[in-house]
């Protein structure tokens, strides 16, 4: 029985695993500076890794932006959509003048709807 116990191991809190044979790979620190805080968030990435432009500020959560030789890296946004709002849409549809003319006579339908009410 005295040969199968593992005396003064701690199972579970120790790896019995070594580091022999194993290779790192090549590693940089990366800097991305903030312009909400001013703030830089220095990042570890492999050599090989392909760097994201923006990184998540560790300070204020805003998106921080990858420096290169201390300038920082433009971010090409010509591929994102612009979100639209119902006022944009509207106008695809409409003039500003047609739009004033509706509201008019909706303002118009509205008076004379409040103003049968009251003598009622």
């Amino acid at each position: 029985m005295a040969d199968r116990s593992l005396r003064g191991m701690r199972i579970g809190s120790q790896s019995l695993q070594s580091e022999d044979g194993v290779v790192f790979a090549d590693r940089a620190e990366y800097t991305y500076r903030c312009e909400h805080c001013s703030r830089d968030t220095v990042m570890t990435f492999s050599t090989e890794a392909e760097l994201p432009d923006s990184w998540e500020c560790r300070f204020c959560g805003h998106a921080a932006t990858l420096l290169v030789d201390s300038r920082p890296v433009e971010i090409d946004r010509s591929g994102e959509k612009v979100a639209r709002t119902h006022w944009d849409m509207l106008l695809e549809r409409r003039t500003r003048a047609e739009l004033e003319e509706l509201l008019e006579e909706r303002l118009q339908w509205l008076r004379a709807r409040r103003g049968q009410q009251k003598s009622a």
